[in-house]
């Protein structure tokens, strides 16, 4: 074999020795663990339900749909599901319509997924109406608003559940009710 082919092939196997190696070196840490964003997510996710909450309670149907995600759940006490953004804007625009409506939220708890996608809000609400007698009612509960990070890093509200605290007119009185009467 000539001389020149020898160091041709010879330096062919050095170049791929060397690409070998560095591409089998390990990662560094922030190449295998992206910097831990949580902290920042939760207060994020805090704000922008407050955002949301402020937008309700100025009765603006647009911008509280805006929080949504275009395929959201809203899950409203004792109604079926409600599917996707249109229909949330509906249903906030049904309330909104409703004599005397005002009210908010507010989240007490947000939690992030340690694989920074999704998240949730938790906390509590008080809505108020007129009843059809003119009478001022007040509707105190809790919710749950499940967040997922959107291709373009903002975040909308893919599940949204709440639920009153009042009892169901004529249901029957809950365990803890009945504990409170057979004390007296």
């Amino acid at each position: 074999m000539p001389r020149s082919t020898l160091i041709t092939e010879r330096t062919l196997l050095i170049l791929l020795a060397l690409l070998l190696t560095t591409a089998c070196e390990p990662k560094t840490a922030t190449e295998t663990h992206p910097a831990d964003t949580r902290a920042a997510d939760e207060t994020t996710l805090k704000n922008l339900d407050n955002e949301w909450s402020k937008a309700a309670s100025a009765k603006d149907a647009d911008k509280t749909a805006s929080y949504y995600s275009d395929d959201a759940q809203v899950l409203p006490p004792n109604s079926p599901v409600i599917h996707g953004k249109a229909g949330a804007r509906a249903m906030w625009q049904s309330m909104f319509n409703t004599p005397g409506f005002g009210g908010g939220w507010k989240a007490t708890k947000a939690e992030v997924a340690k694989s920074g996608d999704l998240g949730y809000t938790s906390g509590t609400y008080e809505m108020n109406e007129t009843d059809a007698a003119g009478k001022p009612k007040t509707d105190k509960g809790k919710y749950l608003a499940v967040w997922k990070k959107q291709a373009d890093g903002n975040w909308k509200c893919v599940v949204d559940m709440f639920s009153s605290d009042l009892p169901i007119a004529g249901a029957p009185p809950t365990v803890e009710k009945k504990e409170t009467a057979a004390k007296k």
